[in-house]
């Protein structure tokens, strides 16, 4: 007799328990269910999907967008305007048509100078490293170096050597992508190149690797380089 006690107990344990659980985990009311981690606002559901706000806003935009809906033309219509004539109206819309801004080029401007100025810029930040050609570190040749390594075109490693190639350009016909040159050291040798990256009527903007901060862009109105200024080559 006391078995069947024993036994009935333990059965109305196991049965009753799971409801017990289930009584614990009762919510009414959404804030409680955030608290508890199994329910989200619609927004952080939506965040959560999208990894940036641009993408969000761009899915959305494509769910929610309604495509007009077009008439389909009927035989009369389409008998109407003659295939030929479509498609010549269409292949003159087409030659009319503008080329995207970036694909652009001012005539004045190199297409091979504008890349290695572009690159160049890619290096804003590196820090002064002498000898050194790569993103850990590089010197004022060894970023010119770098750059013209990209477009396989070679130059001697220091600044006094890359001032004896190519062409020396007067102050008037100067250019981006122009190799510039300083004598820093207080001397008449030539020690320092920049690439130039803008030309104003008295100004020359130039990306370079200063000892003190590394790639930087400069100008020839800072005292210290137009002091220092010796000439500007074309190599290109």
């Amino acid at each position: 007799m006391q078995l069947k006690k024993l036994f009935f107990f333990v059965l109305t344990f196991i049965v009753l328990t799971p409801f017990s659980g289930v009584a614990q985990q009762i919510i009414t009311s959404k804030k409680e269910a955030i608290k508890r981690g199994i329910y989200q606002k619609p927004s952080e559901k939506r965040s959560a999907i999208y990894k940036t706000p641009v993408e969000k806003i761009s899915k959305e935009v494509a769910i929610n967008e309604v495509k007009p809906a077009v008439a389909k033309p009927n035989k009369a219509q389409e008998t109407a305007q003659p295939i030929a004539k479509a498609s010549k109206k269409s292949k003159k819309s087409i030659l009319n048509e503008k080329e995207e801004s970036d694909l652009i080029i001012e005539p004045e401007d190199n297409y091979i100078a504008t890349q290695m100025i572009n690159n160049a810029m890619g290096f804003l930040g590196v820090r002064y490293h002498g000898g050194g050609t790569t993103t850990e570190g590089m010197d004022c040749s060894g970023m010119v170096t770098a750059v013209f390594n990209i477009f396989e075109i070679k130059l001697p490693r220091s600044s006094n050597e890359m001032a004896k190639v190519g062409e020396k350009v007067e102050d008037k016909d100067i250019k981006k992508g122009d190799l510039i040159f300083f004598h820093t050291n207080g001397k008449r040798i030539i020690n320092h190149v920049g690439m130039v990256i803008e030309v104003a009527e008295d100004e020359i903007k130039f990306i370079h690797s200063s000892t003190q901060s590394g790639v930087i862009v400069s100008s020839t109105k800072e005292p210290y380089y137009k002091k220092t200024f010796a000439q500007v080559n074309r190599v290109l």
